[in-house]
């Protein structure tokens, strides 16, 4: 979103001085409402500490080092005197944006050019199997940065120890880049349901294959991004830290004969993946990816239901990877209804590397963006607990059938 030109024509020095200080307070008070209002928020008014540096910073610079006194061609004189007030503007404005309240991030990007045809052409959206009762959407299986992460993410839940760890050269996967990992699966979700479709009709067919064959451009259209040569060359090193990081799960459940025992499997987010062509452009186009055991028998379910769930296709949109995290959270334990967490709990499930102050702080601004660019399918609140905040993640009510899109 563009910022708003603001037009606020500033008093002059001498002007501002010749105020009372109820007058002055008043007019400061003005102009940040003009500021606030052009902005699109609320008007919040400033604080007495706030009103008191803009008084001072408004009238403290001084008119004596020009020595205006001692310049004899008027038009210079008058000059100068311009130049000095259009400097002194120019700080005030900055200095009002400081103690204005900031405007909120936006949780979500808008989409790419021809989005909306191009939605008519793609599968629904899946998220991550249940794999050995344990459902990846509980975790992030990814780092919480916009490049590559660094070192191994540790989860110590009730039922599983869970480890995500990235390789030396790559470093673990992004939350950009499991947008393919829902891709993949979003597509083995759809030769499975085509399957059973054709079983149901005694077609007899073929299992879906293994190995998913996509373009890059597929792939870029199906997670909403733009088709511009950066995509395609972050693609492949969005491939190379899937097929490096792995998940590791120790399962500390016990059923009762081995009490000890400990069973652990570690698998990739996906398997061998191969650039089969490129571009006159020398960018990637054809790809072939494994898809891993634990994906494949999560979703191809010849007998039984596949233990997917769907996501909104905004969560593409989702701009801000620990806001991506929130959503998968919402999904698997609010469901259609509402969910609950401590701030200590979705720091917990979530990787985030900062300190319980700072994230704190990163929900909250998280919470207050939503008001404005919400979370898709899930509204948002924080409630006081006993001795921690809470997250409240609740479904939104479906719109009604005259504002309802299809998809």
């Amino acid at each position: 979103m563009s910022k708003a030109r603001i037009a606020l024509d500033l008093k002059t020095r001498e002007d501002f001085a010749a105020l009372s200080l109820h007058e002055k307070n008043e007019y400061l008070q003005d102009v940040a409402r003009r500021v606030m209002e052009a902005r699109g928020q609320t008007f919040e008014p400033l604080s007495k500490e706030a009103l008191s540096r803009l008084r001072r910073f408004y009238s403290r610079r001084s008119m004596a080092d020009l020595k205006l006194e001692d310049t004899a061609d008027e038009g210079l004189r008058e000059a100068l005197r311009r130049f000095s007030d259009a400097i002194r503007t120019s700080e005030v404005r900055k200095v009002l944006e400081h103690e204005l309240p900031s405007a909120p991030r936006r949780i979500s990007r808008e989409p790419p050019a021809d989005d909306a045809q191009l939605m008519f052409f793609v599968p629904s959206v899946h998220d991550a199997p249940v794999k050995d009762d344990f459902n990846l959407m509980d975790i992030a299986p990814f780092a919480l940065s916009k490049s590559a992460g660094e070192g191994i993410i540790r989860y110590e839940l009730k039922d599983a120890i869970i480890t995500i760890e990235g390789g030396a050269e790559t470093g673990l996967a992004t939350a950009y880049d499991y947008d393919i990992v829902i891709n993949m699966i979003s597509f083995l979700a759809e030769e499975t349901r085509q399957y059973h479709i054709a079983d149901a009709k005694g077609l007899k067919p073929s299992l879906p294959p293994r190995t998913y064959r996509p373009a890059a451009a597929e792939i870029l259209k199906f997670c909403r991004r733009e088709l511009g040569g950066k995509q395609y060359e972050d693609l492949e090193g969005a491939l190379d830290r899937l097929q490096a990081t792995r998940v590791k799960i120790t399962n500390l459940r016990s059923d009762g004969k081995d009490k000890g025992r400990r069973e652990t499997e570690a698998f990739p987010l996906i398997g061998r993946y191969k650039v089969v062509s490129r571009t006159s452009q020398d960018r990637i186009d054809q790809i072939e990816i494994d898809i891993p055991q634990w994906v494949y028998e999560g979703v191809v379910k010849p007998h039984g239901k596949p233990s997917i769930l769907t996501l909104n296709r905004d969560y593409f949109l989702i701009a801000r990877p620990i806001a991506k995290v929130i959503y998968r959270l919402a999904r698997k334990a609010a469901g259609d209804g509402e969910a609950r967490y401590s701030l200590t709990e979705v720091r917990k499930r979530s990787g985030s590397k900062l300190p319980p102050g700072k994230f704190r702080q990163a929900i909250v601004e998280i919470v207050e963006s939503a008001k404005v660019s919400p979370l898709p399918d899930y509204d948002l609140s924080l409630e006081d607990g006993k001795t921690d905040m809470i997250l409240v993640m609740k479904r939104r009510l479906p719109a009604s059938p005259l504002q309802a899109v299809a998809v």
